[in-house]
């Protein structure tokens, strides 16, 4: 007799995805293992410890906590500890002569910018009007799940009665943000461009000019929909979800690799680290080319390959992890700031960055000090054509870069560091177990082939991708949404075999 243990599901990687998955199917009823290489969950949204002191890896606002969002649902269904924050502004853009204190109000925003560049006006109220309503078309997809596919009959019908409110989409699809900001003849608001640069490159992943439309719309509203930061840092929700998949009778095992899965008649072996499981099912919340390395070929789909070519496209992180003297001269509530060095550049490479500082209540370093995420985007493309030296000087090159750009932008976080720490994506790969360190899943630039996939991904019978390559999208909120949806799918699944 076999003493293997048996699960309905197996789900790979602790990241949101897979916590999302994980929860959803112990819910519903489901024997279910989630796996994950690291001592911590959350994957690029996580907390990790380092020589005392509490990081952010990569992500930090978190949105999903507005009235009906599914974070608020889970906080009160599973009666999550976490303590979330609404932190005004949320996000403080300062590039070139630019300056915009970015809340949680639309208005708030255009009377910005109405200010900054007048005689634009009238033109940037139409702008915001029509994305407005494109955004609401969007979001009302992450807002009410039901709505997101795998479709039903009865959710069809509530499709085609929404066709009005779709309609707006048909005149940006296939188009570049750019493009629209063009028809609205705001091509030379230098306010609006640095705002839309700044913005897409964090959310989408691409510049304006680059950036599909409908996305890079709907993602403009991402300040504005239950966007906040998660008192402690974000692992503290991912924890929290980790004790609410338990206490539904799903197990956790960190520090446990998955290095093979393969076929087993009407099964799946997992092989891990510390041994093996059969399962019904696998959920891989990993980006394409983790998947590749762990399936066995017979299980790998062309299309799995050909996603794994579109993530190369992607992006790297490089990293700064400071800490802050205890009087640094800031506000003592945790806060972010998105710097850029110079506006007409590129928004990548050190000369944007990202910076989210703790809050003085949080508690994060010894002797009070404050610390302090610093993350900007480099090509992968261009780091792999390099070699181990020459790699090394990029990335370190890049960091100087990030160092002016604070200084320039933010002298007066610059002048209180008393303690660093670098990252390059080799190491960011270390801290979130991505291959390679590569972030953000997919850039959505301009093109159909992002529609092409819209629902669950079943690499083969049994074997299903969540995570930011796939469908929803890129954000912590609809990458969770991905896992739930694909965990119901599972759910239906099992029911029926």
């Amino acid at each position: 007799m076999s003493l293997t243990p048996s699960f309905d599901v197996a789900v790979v990687g602790a990241g949101f995805g897979g916590l999302a998955t994980a929860l959803t199917l112990a819910t519903g009823g489901a024997r279910v293992v989630l796996f994950e290489s690291l001592k911590y969950a959350g994957g690029c949204a996580s907390t990790f410890t380092r020589g005392g002191a509490r990081y952010e890896s990569g992500a930090t606002l978190f949105s999903g906590f507005g009235e009906g969002q599914l974070f608020r649902r889970w906080v009160q269904e599973h009666a999550l500890a976490i303590r979330f924050d609404v932190h005004e502004p949320l996000v403080e853009l300062r590039a070139g002569e630019t300056r915009l204190r970015i809340g949680a109000n639309r208005a708030s925003l255009v009377a910005q910018l109405t200010a900054l560049s007048p005689q634009h006006e009238a033109r940037l109220e139409r702008f915001f009007d029509e994305q407005a309503r494109i955004a609401s078309a969007l979001w009302a997809l992450l807002d009410d799940p039901t709505l997101l596919p795998p479709l039903s009959a009865e959710t069809l019908i509530r499709h085609l009665e929404r066709t009005g409110t779709y309609l707006p989409l048909t005149r940006v699809i296939g188009r570049s943000l750019a493009s629209i900001v063009a028809r609205h003849g705001l091509s030379d608001c230098a306010p609006l461009r640095h705002y839309l640069d700044a913005v897409c490159q964090i959310t989408v992943q691409a510049s304006a000019s680059e950036a599909e439309a409908p996305f890079a719309m709907g993602a403009m509203d991402y300040y504005f929909r239950g966007t906040g930061h998660i008192h402690g840092g974000i692992g503290e929700l991912a924890q929290a979800l980790v004790m609410a998949i338990r206490a539904r009778g799903g197990e956790v095992r960190f520090v446990d690799k998955v290095s093979r899965v393969a076929s087993s008649g009407s099964a799946f072996e997992v092989h891990t680290r510390r041994g093996s499981v059969t399962a019904r099912h696998v959920v891989l919340n990993l980006i394409p080319a983790d998947a590749l390395r762990v399936l066995d070929a017979e299980l790998v789909h062309a299309n799995l390959s050909r996603l794994a070519k579109r993530v190369d496209d992607g992006w790297g992180a490089v990293m700064l992890y400071l800490q802050l003297r205890a009087d640094v001269p800031v506000r003592a509530e945790a806060h972010h700031l998105e710097l850029v060095n110079d506006a007409e550049k590129p928004f990548v490479e050190g000369n944007h960055i990202f910076v989210s500082i703790s809050g003085t209540d949080e508690q994060k370093a010894p002797d009070g000090r404050r610390t302090v995420t610093v993350s900007t985007h480099v090509a992968m493309s261009s780091l792999r054509q390099l070699d181990e030296a020459a790699r090394g000087e990029a990335v370190a090159k890049i960091q100087e870069a990030m160092r002016e750009t604070l200084a320039n932008q933010a002298p007066e976080v610059a002048t209180s560091i008393v303690h660093e720490m670098t990252g390059s994506p080799r190491t960011f790969e270390r801290f979130v177990g991505r291959h390679e360190g590569t972030v953000g899943g997919i850039p959505r630039r301009r093109g159909f082939a992002h529609y092409l996939q819209l629902g669950p991904f079943e690499v083969s019978e049994g074997i299903h991708l969540v995570g930011d390559s796939v469908f929803p999208g890129q954000s912590t909120l609809a990458v969770a949404l991905g896992g739930v949806k694909t965990a119901e799918a599972v759910l239906a699944q099992l029911a029926t075999r």
